[in-house]
């Protein structure tokens, strides 16, 4: 069947009433749960390395491959923050911790129940 109109173009993305949408369930983003029902893929081993490459010379110290939702990881990355005592962030499924914590990262993810392994240098 032919799309006409809006849904051509890919469906509406903002309206005056509600704001932005979604654009897969075209619910308002507040009340959208198409983010929360996604689990990325993966073999469910967290992978913790250190980088700079990209940030200026700053070392920050990423975990990748954690099979939770988008609230889960945020609360994870808050915890792995408050007990290594530095901020952070999370960014499309990779939590992003700054500072050299690599090692003190592994051993409180082993804590929490994961499967690690480090990677990278």
């Amino acid at each position: 069947m032919k799309k006409n109109g809006l849904q051509a173009l890919g469906g509406l993305v903002y309206s005056t009433d509600s704001g932005r949408l979604c654009p897969d369930c075209e619910q308002p983003v507040a009340q959208c749960r198409c983010a929360e029902q996604a689990i990325p893929e993966g073999d469910g081993i967290a992978r913790v390395r250190r980088e700079t490459k990209g940030r200026g010379g700053k070392t920050v110290t990423t975990v990748t491959g954690v099979l939770l939702k988008a609230d889960d990881l945020k609360a994870l990355a808050k915890r792995l923050k408050n007990r290594c005592g530095c901020g952070g962030a999370v960014k499309g499924g990779i939590i992003e911790i700054q500072g050299d914590k690599a090692d003190q990262l592994c051993e409180l993810l082993v804590a929490e129940g994961f499967k690690v392994k480090r990677s990278g240098g």
